[in-house]
């Protein structure tokens, strides 16, 4: 699920058109939050995945279920209108590359740093806190932290920026330990 978040190929040229539009008419944070929530909603709603990655679920109805989408979520005409034309293509199932797409256009544009902790319990403030400056001192300017929880990696963290990628996971421990062991 939210592994799913990496760019294509497709979801590259879709994510550079909406940034560029959005860029042009203003409404660059606005479509940024936009989809910010989106990708909240993919990570959650199994519904939201099927609609957009169904084969059985003709383009016209996945355009209609994004576009529904958009309006309950009172996002920006231009988000509403790009979602429209994605389900339109039928390329609703690009839609977590055109989210990876566009923050990484972002970041190159505004500079921001963003962070994705993978913790397998939620982390509470004061955790949170020490990742943030653990991080701020790491890369010399405060990241933009987002926060997933993932049982499957038993405990510790995995931290990744950019195409970096921290893994301190109990699970990735074990299986360089398992891996030693069947060398040995």
């Amino acid at each position: 699920m939210a592994d799913d978040f990496r760019t294509t190929e497709v979801g590259e040229r879709y994510a550079q058109a909406l940034f560029d539009l959005a860029d042009e008419t203003g409404a660059l944070n606005a479509v940024r939050a936009d989809l910010k929530s989106l990708r909240a909603a993919w990570v959650d709603s199994a519904d939201l995945r099927r609609l957009a990655t169904s084969p059985v679920i003709a383009a016209e109805d996945q355009q209609k279920g994004l576009v529904a989408i958009a309006d309950a979520a009172r996002f920006h005409p231009t988000t509403r209108n790009f979602l429209g034309l994605l389900g339109q293509n039928g390329r609703a199932r690009d839609l977590p590359g055109v989210i990876a797409g566009f923050e990484t256009l972002y970041a190159k544009k505004t500079g921001v740093v963003a962070a994705e902790v993978v913790t397998a319990q939620p982390l509470d403030a004061a955790q949170l806190k020490s990742i943030q400056t653990a991080l701020r001192g790491a890369l010399g300017k405060d990241p933009e932290l987002t926060t997933r929880v993932d049982p499957a990696i038993l405990g510790g963290l995995k931290v990744k920026v950019g195409s970096k990628l921290f893994d301190a996971s109990l699970k990735t421990k074990l299986d360089q330990m398992k891996f030693a062991l069947k060398r040995a």
